[in-house]
């Protein structure tokens, strides 16, 4: 197949067209032992008990943004909600669900990009699926995924376990992913470039899980942004998360961008960012850190955990005020996740 071609409904067929897809655009840049075999479901060897199992589909538009694409979008997506579940990524399936007239041009830069961000995360795709649907049916490409991982021993963190007293601490600036996709979306140029964070967090969180049971709790806040985060843990956990407007790493431009479109920061979507909840005795060994990684070298301490009131996410404004933070009760903003 030459990338002038375009995908047709026959190629998910199950047929010649279907075999010729697999074998000549999506197999060669995927290929390992596991995977080359085509069969049915892969058979893998767990290296221990404690395994950690997540699913999720990615719908973006544009398919390609600055920063990335929905390829790399769906690796760093599913090997972030491993590590955020305290385990190392070992496997993912993908599932592609095709747009008859897709250009095999565009399937094969998601491709790489699926490649590409596989070796940053060390994980093996070890099984897949195709699909085709018919024109005006897929917005280009969905991909689904399933991933595996084996948790880290002694790891115990969980959105119900922040603590009173607790520090809150975000990895890195807030709103990249979520603005950069809205930006090429609606075409608008801004003087600072905007990119979207998406990146694998798995080799992060190890190094902060290092800390052991000081650390409670890891959550990256992508759909919803940080408030959709926070009130995740401040609900099942039944306290109060008090979290300072001042400290909140935001870039200009992103807060620029933010102001232009209408919305909020704490509300747009990352995909490169990490919240933690932690022991306070722990707080500067643990942004410190982060700090020290690329990652991580706009870490900040953003907040602590109270007891009451519970089930609460308050903002400590500039002013000196206070307001409760609450998630939209319906999009935001499309779907850029």
């Amino acid at each position: 197949m030459d990338d002038s071609d375009m995908i047709l409904l026959a190629h998910g067929g199950g047929g010649l067209l279907t075999k010729e897809l697999i074998e000549q655009v999506i197999l060669p840049p995927l290929r390992n032992p596991v995977l080359e075999l085509l069969d049915d479901g892969a058979c893998v060897t767990a290296p221990g008990p404690n395994l950690v199992i997540t699913t999720d589909s990615y719908v973006v538009s544009p398919l390609f943004f600055p920063g990335g694409d929905i390829g790399r979008l769906a690796v760093c997506g599913t090997v972030n909600d491993l590590a955020m579940q305290g385990a190392t990524p070992l496997w993912l399936t993908l599932a592609f669900i095709i747009e008859e007239g897709l250009p095999v041009a565009e399937l094969r830069c998601v491709l790489e990009s699926v490649r590409t961000a596989a070796a940053e995360a060390e994980v093996t795709i070890v099984a897949g699926d195709t699909k085709v649907v018919e024109r005006g049916k897929g917005s280009g490409l969905f991909i689904n995924t399933a991933g595996v991982g084996l948790r880290i021993e002694g790891t115990e963190v969980a959105a119900a376990n922040a603590r009173p007293g607790d520090a809150v601490i975000v990895t890195g600036t807030l709103g990249d992913h979520g603005v950069a996709v809205m930006s090429r979306r609606e075409g608008i140029e801004f003087e600072t470039k905007l990119v979207s964070d998406v990146a694998p967090l798995a080799d992060l969180a190890a190094s902060v899980l290092e800390f052991g049971a000081d650390v409670h709790c890891l959550r990256d806040p992508t759909r919803g942004g940080l408030t959709a985060a926070l009130c995740d843990i401040a609900q099942a956990s039944n306290v109060c998360i008090r979290v300072r407007e001042d400290a909140l790493p935001v870039r200009e431009a992103v807060a620029g961008a933010c102001n232009l479109l209408g919305l909020d920061p704490l509300n747009v979507a990352n995909e490169g960012k990490a919240v933690i909840v932690c022991d306070p005795n722990r707080t500067a060994a643990i942004v410190d850190r982060l700090r020290r990684r690329p990652l991580g070298e706009n870490a900040a301490l953003i907040g602590k955990v109270d007891a009451a009131p519970p089930a609460r996410v308050l903002l400590e404004t500039r002013i000196g005020g206070e307001r409760i933070l609450q998630p939209p009760t319906g999009e935001d903003l499309p779907r850029i996740c």
